[in-house]
């Protein structure tokens, strides 16, 4: 299958403790470049919700949101570590006295100081559980959205490719009589401007002639890539890598098929391969 690395995915689960929403947003990047927004509950679980991102993507901006909502009842569980707010209180009261003066203890600062609010292990471990799960779910969710999208970039990449070969006929067929009709102007011309003409001499000319402008090589390369690009998409996997090389192979092709171009109908179809090649490029940017 062909990813697509543009997508958006929403997965939510809720139980008797709350619940746990993620968003995952993802664009097209070199790279695979994640950016967690995470409550302050799930933090510590950054480290190997990144682990099981990279295990299931290669490429991608991603933005990754967790909304996470405890219920009352859950919320009423937590309690204070009494033992550590009161040596916490002591503490803060022998430092006014060093300063010999009073100071108003604010209570939230207190609260905000590790271990002075907890809540049961049992009831974080389930809920890092459901937000791991909701995760996978979501992950899920996104490559599934990335298949359907990277299905219909392929689809599309096709159609291209199969008029990049309707144009590249229009020059292979244009070729011989280009070359015979150049051949004859330039003996025509020949014969204008001198009596005597050294017949080998002007057939080492036009070998030359027919040399510079014949462009068979590179329409057997370009064939040769439109039909690698066919079987890449086919294939599937992570290959915009290797579609993006294949383009830059076909651009300069069709750019020495352009500078040898002496006829109107190959100049131009030379123009469509750049213009095709062009909006090729544009779909494979966002192919993992």
């Amino acid at each position: 299958m062909i990813h697509s690395m543009t997508a958006f995915a929403r997965a939510e689960t809720s139980a008797d403790w709350g619940s746990a929403v993620w968003e995952l947003k993802a664009v097209n990047h070199r790279f695979l470049d994640a950016t967690f927004r995470l409550p302050e509950a799930a933090k510590d679980q950054e480290i190997a919700l990144r682990e099981l991102l990279r295990n299931r993507l290669q490429r991608g901006k991603l933005e990754c949101v967790l909304k996470l909502h405890l219920s009352d009842a859950e919320q009423a569980t937590i309690s204070l570590n009494t033992p550590l707010l009161d040596h916490l209180i002591e503490l803060s009261e022998q430092v006014s006295q060093k300063l010999e003066k009073t100071s108003n203890i604010n209570p939230l600062h207190l609260m905000n100081w590790p271990g002075v609010v907890e809540t049961p292990e049992a009831d974080d471990e389930t809920i890092k559980d459901a937000v791991r799960q909701s995760f996978e779910q979501a992950i899920a969710k996104l490559l599934a959205c990335r298949e359907r999208e990277g299905d219909a970039l392929k689809n599309t990449i096709i159609e291209k490719l199969q008029a990049m070969s309707g144009q590249v006929d229009v020059i292979q067929a244009n070729v011989p009589q280009l070359l015979a009709a150049q051949q004859q102007k330039v003996r025509d011309r020949i014969e204008e401007i001198a009596q005597d003409v050294d017949q080998n001499r002007l057939e080492q000319e036009l070998v030359y002639l027919a040399q510079r402008l014949d462009v068979t090589e590179e329409i057997d390369r370009l064939i040769t890539h439109i039909k690698e690009m066919e079987r890449v998409l086919n294939k599937g996997g992570a290959v915009g890598r290797r579609l993006d090389f294949l383009l830059q192979e076909m651009n300069r092709e069709a750019n020495t098929i352009g500078s040898k171009s002496q006829h109107t109908n190959t100049s131009h179809a030379s123009v469509e391969l750049k213009v095709l090649i062009e909006q090729i490029r544009e779909q494979v940017q966002n192919i993992e």
